[in-house]
């Protein structure tokens, strides 16, 4: 039984990390040209395996990329996600300090835990700021 869970979910990261791929763009793009270029690769993965659902989608996403997207507002809403993240650690520190004020490992181990995922998320808006 263990070999088939570990067949199970060896197949399952493989097609992750197949979609990760596939969700990148071009080298050399940034801003709309970079984005527009990751939903092609997304939508000819889809084709690939006749995902229909994947395909309207990423389709339609391709669409309001073309009518919308400026690298001016993709870059607001870029520094936008900076600027929250930034607020989302800020947020979390306050509140380890309150839990070790307190004393309460428990607590005080889930605000660690919280405050390194808020970092994390504000890392990865700060590298998108320039993709």
């Amino acid at each position: 039984m263990k070999l088939v869970s570990s067949l199970i979910l060896l197949s399952t990261l493989s097609l992750a990390a197949n979609s990760l791929q596939a969700a990148q763009p071009d080298a050399g793009l940034t801003g709309c040209a970079a984005k527009r270029s990751a939903i092609e690769n997304q939508l000819k993965e889809a084709r690939a395996h006749d995902n229909q659902g994947q395909i309207s989608g990423l389709e339609k996403a391709l669409t309001e990329n073309t009518e919308h997207c400026t690298d001016s507002s993709l870059r607001k809403e870029r520094e936008q996600k900076v600027l929250d993240a930034r607020h989302e650690v800020s947020q979390r520190k306050r509140d380890l300090d309150k839990a070790m004020k307190k004393g309460d490992a428990e607590k005080i181990e889930k605000r660690k835990t919280k405050l390194a995922e808020s970092n994390t998320e504000l890392q990865q808006a700060l590298d998108a700021l320039d993709k």
